[in-house]
């Protein structure tokens, strides 16, 4: 099979899912920092690991990439990953810490950004889980800044029978709105099931 057959139904329950994930991530950051985070994810798209690889040049620009990734496996395998033009990045890292001269800022910026990720990855996962009811395993998330052609020739973005299940997130924080991307790596098969089960769960 290499086709993704989906409908606009499957395709907004997946969007659902995601929205429900990262409302999940916003409220654990608005807990822990002082300033208000709404986050939203206004676009959702199955693309193949090609299309991904000429969206991301595009997502990136001149900038290299920052990334937090979350493999986890179960009944659906894969890596969820959360994407930032690395200049984005710091400038989400600013409005989240209180800058120290005293400190490594590239040290800070790996820390900080792989600790957002990690809580909106789990928010996202955590939904896929508790509303499909899946089980998952996951691996201990890692921090990667590289740039985009070295990203794009990673194994799991650099899989044949891989596709990509790309949620565009918007975060707003103190009306400054900065927009990254959620990509979940998955071979074909595994697609395949997410749908199978989203039809078994919603009945459509």
């Amino acid at each position: 099979m290499d086709k993704i057959d989906i409908s606009h139904q499957q395709i907004e329950a997946i969007k659902e899912l995601c929205n429900i994930g990262v409302g999940k991530g916003a409220s654990v950051l608005n807990t822990m920092l002082s300033c208000h985070i709404n986050l939203s994810v206004p676009n959702v798209r199955i693309i193949s690991s090609k299309d991904f690889k000429d969206d991301l040049r595009l997502f990136a620009k001149d900038s290299s990439i920052s990334s937090v990734s979350l493999g986890f496996e179960g009944k659906i395998s894969g890596s969820a990953q959360l994407l930032f033009p690395t200049e984005t990045a710091s400038s989400l890292v600013a409005v989240l810490v209180d800058e120290n001269d005293d400190l490594d800022m590239d040290a800070l910026r790996a820390g900080t950004f792989c600790e957002v990720g990690n809580i909106v990855l789990n928010g996202v996962m955590g939904s896929i889980s508790n509303m499909l009811d899946l089980t998952f395993n996951y691996s201990v998330p890692e921090y990667i800044e590289t740039d985009p052609e070295n990203f794009i020739n990673k194994p799991s973005a650099n899989q044949q029978d891989s596709h990509v299940l790309l949620a565009r997130t918007r975060f707003t924080i103190d009306e400054l709105d900065i927009d990254g991307d959620i990509a979940l790596f998955m071979q074909i098969g595994a697609i395949h099931t997410l749908i199978e089960t989203i039809e078994k769960k919603f009945g459509f």
